[in-house]
Order: structure tokens, then C-alpha cells, then sequence
């Protein structure tokens, strides 16, 4: 009887134990990924009292990472999703910050810029969207109205480019300013990073296009200017190399993130946040070695998509990721941790609810019950 409690506590999943980012102390391994769900205000895009209880309840991740957040009116792409460039937005989500934090929570930003993924109604005096060259997205956006085909974009011209790039830059000051811990940059699924990444977007025949090196300048520069704005270890970036989200394609995607994430690890940054197969597909969408970005990269590896409790704990345990995010499990169950720790039954997203609305199918989502006091060993 003696050893019941060593071995008790030597069963406890890697998972579950806490992890260093940097100076951050996770209290576990477990990530919020980040959710797009259209509720902030309708009249600004700032993040609102409803945000700040959606996010306290879920305080027990080791890491939250909030939901796609525009970096200007010309980086949104879908309605109701918050800003991060007005005072009004910076006060709301100082609101989020402080709830977190109360809780003993850690909470990054994602700072994002959609390119072509939008619609005229949603940028500045209706104009058509950015992005690396005039080719529409074969995708749909969600704008007043519901879901509709995406607006033709126009190229960037070459001199708009370090604009954006002093665009993510205010963002990172704004998100230091609203408190957060860290931010992570939005480059996967066929947002504007992602589009000047992947030859299947980006026909440019300047700088910015052509080689690897070339279509990779922009997501680091970026990197770079951010992380004179946080310390680089709370700098994080999200990649998805295979999925075909928002008609993201690249003939030699191992060439390009393999280069890719070999000089993100030359800038020390924090994580490399990594979409493992196709987004709400299949985990081998496309052969890709993720062990060889995890390999390259001597920062944290969040590994994400389509994760299951046995599979989570399995990947950590084998040392195939450090933490690993989970989405629309978190949707659902607030408490997620301590559901995936204790083993519990989990509640089921109601994918009805996922894009805006109000608190039903956001914040009455039901956590445990505490648990019986357990009687003295």
C-alpha cells in the first residue's frame, strides 16, 4: 500500500504536467487553439463581455490562444470577428487578459491578416482585397448576409509591403498593451502569410515571389519586427503545410516549410504551432514529415488536428510534440484539462452554434462537477 501513491503519481501523462515556454510556466500541456466564432461587438469588432467570460471559463489550458484577430479593417475577412488596431478593440481585450489572468491562465494573441480571404463589404471604402497577386480563393467568407463566395483581390504593390508589416507590428504593441503574455502569428490556411508562402497564390516576380527564400521574406520579416515588439521566446507562429484551407496549395510543400521553419529556428522564437494534416480532415491528408520540422526546430512544437485524449498523450510521451492544441473540443468543454486528465465524458460541440450568436453554444457549455474530496490514503 505504501507505493500506491509513487505510482499514482507516476502514471500521471506527461500531458498533464507543466512545461517551460520561454520564462512561462505552463501549468500543462495542454493548448487552446485558436476558434473564429463571430461574436465580438457588431458595432467596432471589439472583444465584449461575453468574450471575456468565454475565455475565464477555459483559464485552466496551459496556453490559450484567442481566436484569429485582425491587425487592420483590410486583414478582416469575416464579419464579427475582433480587431486589435482601435483603442476600443485594446480596452476589450485588457478585459480578457485580467479574466485569464485571475484564473492563473496564460493567453497569446494571433495576430492575423486574411489577404484575398475576404469581401469587399468588409474592407475599407469597399475596395477589393489584398494579396500576393489578383488571384480569387476558390472559398467562401462569412459576411451580414451568411456565407458567400470570397471578393477578387488585387495584388500588393511592392511598396504597401512594409505597411503591412508596421501593421502587425502595431497589432504586437497592441496586444503588449492589452496585456498579453505573447502573440502568434497567423500564418497557415490560406491567409495572407500563407498566400505568400504557396506558389499555387503567389505568381509574384519581385522580392516577394519565385524562390522558397523569396515567398518566405514576408512571414519573416514579419517575425522579425514582432519579436523587437515581445521577447522572441513569446513569439509563436501557426503553420499548416498540407491543408488545403481556403484553396492553400504548394507544389513542394516539404521543401518550403522545411526551409521555412530551419530560419525560424535561427530567430529562437518560442513555438512553431503546427496543423497536422488537413483542417477537419484526415491527420494524413498528404504524406509530410512533421518529425523533420520538429527535428529543425529547437523551440516548443504544438502539434494540432484532430487530436484524441490516447493520442495527445501518446504524441508528448514519444516526444513528437510538447504540447499539443485542441479546437472544437474546447469549444465544448470549458474544463477540457480536467476532463482529458481525469478521463471524463466530454460534451458535444453543437456545430450550429459555432459562428456567432450569442452565449448559447459559447458560454453554457456545462464544466464538472467537483469532485467528491477523496478519502485520506
Amino acid at each position: 500500500m505504501s507505493h500506491s501513491g509513487a505510482s499514482a503519481s507516476a502514471s500521471v501523462a506527461k500531458l498533464f504536467t507543466p512545461f517551460q515556454l520561454g520564462d512561462l510556466t505552463l501549468k500543462n500541456r495542454v493548448v487552446m487553439a485558436p476558434l473564429t466564432r463571430n461574436r465580438a461587438n457588431k458595432h467596432d469588432d471589439a472583444p465584449n463581455a461575453l468574450n471575456v467570460e468565454y475565455y475565464r471559463q477555459r483559464a485552466g489550458a496551459g496556453l490559450i490562444i484567442t481566436e484569429a484577430t485582425q491587425i487592420s479593417q483590410q486583414g478582416q475577412g469575416y464579419i464579427w470577428t475582433p480587431g486589435i488596431y482601435r483603442d476600443a478593440h485594446v480596452a476589450g481585450w485588457k478585459a480578457v487578459t485580467d479574466a485569464v489572468h485571475a484564473q492563473g491562465g496564460v493567453i497569446f494573441a494571433q495576430l492575423w491578416h486574411v489577404g484575398r480571404v475576404s469581401h469587399s463589404v468588409l474592407q475599407p471604402g469597399n475596395q477589393a482585397p489584398v494579396a500576393p497577386s489578383a488571384l480569387r480563393a476558390n472559398t467562401k467568407t462569412y459576411i451580414e448576409s451568411g456565407f458567400t463566395e470570397v471578393s477578387e483581390p488585387r495584388a500588393l504593390r511592392l511598396d504597401e509591403i512594409p505597411g503591412i508589416v508596421a501593421d502587425f507590428v502595431g497589432a504586437a504593441e497592441n496586444a503588449k498593451a492589452a496585456g498579453f503574455d505573447g502573440i502568434e502569428l497567423h500564418g497557415a490556411h490560406g491567409y495572407l502569410l500563407d498566400q505568400f508562402l504557396r506558389d499555387g497564390a503567389n505568381k509574384r516576380d519581385d522580392a516577394y515571389g519565385g524562390s522558397i527564400e523569396n515567398r518566405a521574406r514576408l512571414t519573416l520579416e514579419v517575425v522579425d519586427a514582432v519579436a523587437r515588439v515581445f521577447p522572441k521566446e513569446r513569439v509563436g507562429i501557426r503553420i499548416s503545410p498540407v491543408s488545403p484551407a481556403n484553396d492553400a496549395r504548394d507544389k513542394h510543400p516539404q521543401e518550403l516549410f522545411d526551409y521555412l521553419v530551419g530560419e525560424l529556428d535561427k530567430r529562437g522564437i518560442g513555438f512553431i504551432h503546427v496543423v497536422e494534416g488537413a483542417t477537419r480532415e484526415a491527420r494524413d491528408y498528404l504524406p509530410f514529415d512533421y518529425q523533420a520540422l520538429r527535428k529543425a526546430f529547437r523551440g516548443a512544437y504544438i502539434a494540432n488536428n484532430g487530436f484524441t485524449r490516447a493520442l495527445a498523450i501518446e504524441a508528448v510521451e514519444k516526444g513528437e510534440a510538447d504540447l499539443v492544441a485542441f479546437g472544437r473540443l474546447f469549444i465544448a468543454n470549458p474544463d477540457l484539462p480536467e476532463r482529458l486528465r481525469r478521463d471524463a465524458p466530454l460534451n458535444t460541440p453543437d456545430t450550429a452554434t459555432f459562428y456567432g450568436g450569442d452565449a448559447k453554444g459559447y458560454t453554457d457549455y456545462p464544466a464538472l462537477a467537483a469532485p467528491a474530496a477523496s478519502p485520506a490514503a
